[in-house]
């Protein structure tokens, strides 16, 4: 760690674009490391557990891109750390600008993920959003963009 205020996060670089090949093992075996490094920092400081869940969550995707996933157990494990994830976000003690903050970063990585290894992350947005104020402003934003898909009977809306 490199201060108290800001670790340095031992799995963001291990957490880079390709970074796993097609080694599914390995690849588990680092998600695994990756939440327990966090879980480790939440019993301090949950606040700064939850950064480091929202970046790990942030990088995961692109670094698993090339592993193989025919087994189906790389996405077990992305699907059990996004589980405790998610909980270590919800239940930081952050105000609402940070959350905000985090709320945005994940969207972002949400609608980027091309191998959908974080698609499970909107099915945990309502705890996410920790409050009915924040709920209420992303169902504002998303509600146009449902309509929409809704109205468009095409495949994949």
């Amino acid at each position: 760690m490199a201060t108290a205020e800001r670790p340095l996060w031992q799995f963001a670089a291990r957490f880079r674009r390709g970074a796993f090949g097609w080694r599914a093992q390995l690849a588990i075996a680092r998600v695994r490391e990756a939440v327990a490094e966090i879980r480790k920092v939440k019993r301090k400081n949950p606040v700064l557990a939850a950064e480091g869940a929202v970046l790990f969550l942030e990088k995961v995707s692109a670094a698993l891109e090339n592993v193989d996933s025919s087994s189906g157990a790389i996405g077990n494990a992305v699907n059990r750390a996004i589980e405790e994830l998610v909980q270590v976000i919800a239940t930081a003690p952050a105000d609402l600008a940070r959350r905000s903050v985090w709320l945005e970063r994940l969207w972002e990585a949400h609608t980027a993920d091309q191998i959908p290894y974080i698609e499970t992350l909107g099915d945990f947005w309502g705890e996410l959003c920790a409050g009915r104020e924040l709920a209420s402003v992303w169902a504002d934003a998303l509600f146009d963009g449902l309509r929409e898909n809704w109205e468009r009977h095409e495949p994949g809306n």
